[in-house]
């Protein structure tokens, strides 16, 4: 029973908090990014902390509304588990605000960037937002009364909101008011496009949505009084429950449960400081929100807009633009099938193009000796030049199946477009197991070779979305290995057919027998200790969550197997512990890019054996999810990788290492910097440079 003790586990939550911390930090270092990048990290902590409340802090509220007392295997119950939560986010929102109106928009006025308040303009200036009020934004707002004629009015998701306090001038009588703050509309104002404003001196003024029609009331409440307004923001419960046995069209459910997602159970209620507490009691009680619930929070509200200031044009105030190498390209001519037959190429994004995959994509669809393409489809984006491809391929007469993952939260909409787009050419579109989410990332090309058929392969750690291929760190592997491409034909037809194939040797598929073969390689690694003295463990992935791998690593560091684990979020698991976990050491890398890829290396007795894919190891990978993982064969490749993975171990400027005591602290040491992603970039250009060379 040692390893069952609370005391040896991180809680999953406020490990998260603790990651979205680690975010946050890079904006709080003036000397980690250039200024707007600064502002970037801003704006994803802000996304990140109200994605978390909509589905990780709204599921506790459930289990806490419900009577829940379980505790986790932290030891928390669901109350104690919100309270904290509630402390940690609120001196989050404390330094957000201290870095973001103390630190950089002193800075930002500096590179001539202002925001103003519509109050601080000139008399001109004033007329002429009145008079752009009036034409842009006063139609598209909707006054909503709130008395016993006017019942109070739905709020959605995410809604930014003014309340306001009105006096009707006639009678006397007090009245409450509320105006959304439309999202179709840009939050953030630039006063320079803005005609009849006067901006000559070079400039760039911005002033808040909110501020502009707060300025404006009296033209949306005539003969009224405005005595005060408040602005207020929601989040709500926004996950979405599916009784897949009862649902008939999933699409349709689909559609009805993002429908539904707009009012869910209000989670966090926004406000500031300066609102009263008699407009506060109202919101609560019509909103139905608990104290707990209540943020007060200064200056604006809702900061993901800010990733809005990257479209300024000031290169010195941004990261320095790179051109990813393209090995395929530069050594094939961009012949995608010549090069993986020559061998199985590994590009690792964004530092190598991602441009090969959607080529990959397309020349099977233009190919005339190509005769079929079956893809995985979760994360793809709005303008997807993939599913573009896919549905080419199609009006060819090629036979193409397309899985398409319905449920990727809060990309939902964009797939039901897309399912529809697909099935209106002719493709086979399936949706999936019924009861798990299909996350693996997986092609699968069959084409005509000298009267023979030959199987190509697209294996992957992250998204066919070549925006994400950008910003994410991902591994590809292209291949035409048999012994792969028999068991991903297997998998395939289990994601769109009737097969109950479960005997994948090579592969690892959730839910089938990925945790079971992940423990199995661990325990391996301990017997090849004990025979040898040797052995060590990488595994990079994005969250550490399953108990029973954690308790496998436990035995191997007890038993003195070398692991290191690279997570760049959530780890329940606590390194350092003497005499259990002295050979564990966790590092979380923040940078630039987000670190995405997931690798899992054993030693095996100098036999290195390398898996990689789309899985973490938190139980809804492992078990409610369709995941793969798959192994690296050319023993070349696998060295790449490891080396890969010692770099990012060696980092000593973007990494992070968790204490025994679950907290992390920055990695400082007297060793040469190491930025890891700087010089991946840097070996990228000297890859290029060097191919064209010769």
């Amino acid at each position: 029973m040692l390893f069952f003790n609370t005391s040896l586990y991180v809680n999953r939550e406020l490990s998260w908090i603790d990651f979205n911390q680690r975010v946050l930090e890079e904006a709080l270092d003036p000397e980690a990014h250039p200024l707007l990048e600064r502002v970037k990290f801003i704006s994803i902590f802000s996304s990140n902390l109200d994605e978390y409340f909509m589905i990780r802090v709204a599921g506790i509220e459930d289990q806490f509304q419900a009577g829940i007392q379980d505790r986790t295997i932290d030891g928390l119950t669901p109350a104690e588990q919100l309270d904290k939560i509630r402390s940690m986010v609120l001196q989050q929102f404390s330094q957000r605000n201290e870095c973001f109106y103390h630190d950089i928009l002193p800075a930002l006025q500096k590179e001539g960037i202002e925001f103003l308040r519509v109050s601080e303009l000139s008399p001109t200036g004033q007329r002429a937002l009145s008079h752009f009020f009036r034409k842009e934004i006063y139609p598209v707002l909707t006054p909503l009364a709130f008395d016993t004629g006017h019942p109070f009015p739905f709020m959605s998701n995410l809604s930014l909101n003014l309340a306001i306090e009105l006096e009707d001038e006639e009678s006397g009588a007090l009245k409450f008011a509320r105006v959304k703050v439309p999202s179709i509309l840009p939050r953030l104002l630039r006063l320079n496009d803005i005609k009849g404003f006067s901006s000559d001196d070079g400039i760039i003024r911005f002033i808040w949505l909110e501020d502009l029609i707060e300025s404006n009331l009296s033209h949306l409440f005539p003969k009224m009084k405005i005595s005060k307004s408040h602005l207020f923001r929601l989040i709500r419960d926004a996950d979405i429950e599916i009784e897949e046995d009862e649902a008939g069209d999933l699409l349709k459910t689909i559609e009805q449960g993002l429908r539904s997602r707009r009012y869910g159970k209000v989670v966090r209620l926004d406000i500031t400081p300066a609102m009263p507490s008699s407009v506060r009691k109202l919101l609560m009680k019509n909103l139905d929100v608990a104290k707990r619930n209540v943020y007060e929070i200064d200056g604006a509200l809702g900061l993901s807009c800010l990733i809005d200031l990257l479209k300024i044009d000031r290169p010195n105030l941004k990261d320095e633009p790179f051109i990813p190498s393209n090995p395929i390209e530069e050594q094939y001519g961009g012949d995608i099938f010549s090069a993986i037959r020559a061998k199985d190429q590994l590009l690792y994004h964004p530092y190598d193009s991602f441009q090969p995959v959607v080529e990959f994509i397309n020349q099977a669809a233009a190919d005339p000796d190509v005769l079929s393409i079956k893809q995985t489809l979760y994360r793809v984006g709005s303008n997807s030049l993939i599913v573009k491809a896919l549905m080419k391929a199609a009006e060819e007469g090629k036979q193409v199946a397309a899985l398409v993952e319905l449920k990727a939260r809060f990309d939902e909409e964009n797939n039901i477009v897309w399912a529809r787009a697909l099935e209106d050419v002719g493709v086979h579109v399936a949706y999936g197991l019924p009861g798990l989410k299909t996350h693996t990332k997986l092609t699968l090309v069959v084409r005509r070779e000298q009267k023979r058929l030959k199987r190509y392969l697209h294996l992957g750690t992250g998204n066919y979305n070549p925006a994400t291929g950008k910003i994410y760190t991902d591994y590809t592997l292209f291949t035409v290995n048999e012994q792969l491409a028999n068991e991903v034909g297997e998998l395939f037809n289990a994601l769109t057919g009737y097969s109950k194939h479960t005997a994948y040797k090579k592969l690892l598929v959730s839910p089938i027998n990925t945790r079971d073969r992940l423990i199995d390689m661990i325990d391996r690694e301990v017997e090849l200790y004990r025979q040898e003295g040797k052995g060590r463990i990488i595994m990079k992935m994005n969250a550490l969550v399953d108990a029973r791998t954690i308790r496998a690593l436990y035995r191997a560091s007890c038993e003195g197997v070398t692991i290191d684990l690279i997570i760049r979020g959530i780890c329940c698991l606590k390194p350092g512990i003497t005499g259990i976990s002295d050979n564990i050491r966790v590092i979380s890398v923040i940078g630039r890019f987000l670190e995405h890829s997931r690798a899992y290396c054993f030693y095996n007795g100098g036999k290195e054996e390398l898996y990689l894919g789309s899985a973490d190891i938190m139980p809804r990978n492992l078990d409610d999810r369709v995941e793969t993982l798959f192994p690296v064969f050319d023993k070349s490749l696998v060295r790449d990788v490891i080396a890969d993975l010692d770099l990012i171990l060696s980092d000593n400027v973007k990494a992070w290492e968790m204490n025994a005591d679950g907290l992390y602290s920055k990695i400082k040491n007297d060793k040469p910097k190491v930025n890891s992603q700087a010089l991946f970039l840097t070996r990228s250009v000297f890859k290029k440079n060097y191919v064209n060379s010769k």
